[in-house]
């Protein structure tokens, strides 16, 4: 039990640690994936303008990761609400069953 613990916690830590080590920050900043592709785009194509444009931008970057958590509590909320309503059918379903094959 107490070697599972170990093994768990440094997982944890390592989890929590990594994104310090490893390259691709520049001064302390992430950036994302449209971001970096967006600098290639601009590399290779130096003319190239975008077929459309956002139609709202956040006036913050603090707005935008807060509309950004919200979506993800949101969609993980709905993922664990339908895994829970599956479980508790297939768990009624089963009980039900049961109480079948007693009565029998």
């Amino acid at each position: 039990m107490l070697r599972n613990n170990r093994f768990v916690l440094t997982l944890a830590l390592l989890i929590v640690l990594l994104p310090f080590v490893l390259p691709g920050s520049k001064n302390g900043s992430f950036t994302g994936a449209d971001d970096q592709a967006g600098k290639i785009v601009a590399r290779l194509q130096p003319g190239y303008h975008p077929w459309v444009t956002a139609f709202w931008t956040p006036p913050s970057n603090e707005i935008a990761s807060l509309l950004f958590a919200l979506q993800a509590a949101l969609g993980s909320g709905l993922i664990g609400y339908y895994a829970g309503l599956r479980r508790g059918r297939r768990q009624a379903k089963e009980s039900q069953t049961n109480q079948d094959h007693a009565r029998s």
